[in-house]
């Protein structure tokens, strides 16, 4: 009969790393009651201490594109919307002007 392959939950790896790595139990207890070998442990440990810098990242690097696409993006919006209000400030004042001259 063939067994099928366990899959863990990232969480459940997450604890079974931190419980040994806290002191709370050996590998050999944790793997034991979790029912997993000390391999297994190991490679989650090891993809845990790999990956754990990236915490520390500066994370406004991750939103600096997006954001500075929308920032450029809002930015000649403002652009256009300046024009389109000095041109309609210019028409406007010319209306005055005219009726002005025609006494409406």
């Amino acid at each position: 009969m063939v067994q099928k392959r366990r899959q863990f939950t990232a969480q459940f790896k997450f604890d079974t790393v931190m419980e040994v790595l806290r002191g709370e139990k050996s590998v050999v207890q944790s793997c034991r009651e979790r029912d997993i070998r000390e391999a297994l442990y190991y490679k989650w440990r090891g993809a845990f201490f790999e990956r754990a810098p990236s915490v520390f990242e500066d994370q406004r690097r991750g939103f600096s594109e997006p954001s500075s696409d929308r920032v450029a993006e809002l930015e000649r919006m403002v652009g256009q919307l300046a024009m389109e209000n000095a041109i309609l400030k210019k028409v406007s004042s010319r209306l005055d002007t005219a009726r002005r001259k025609n006494g409406t």
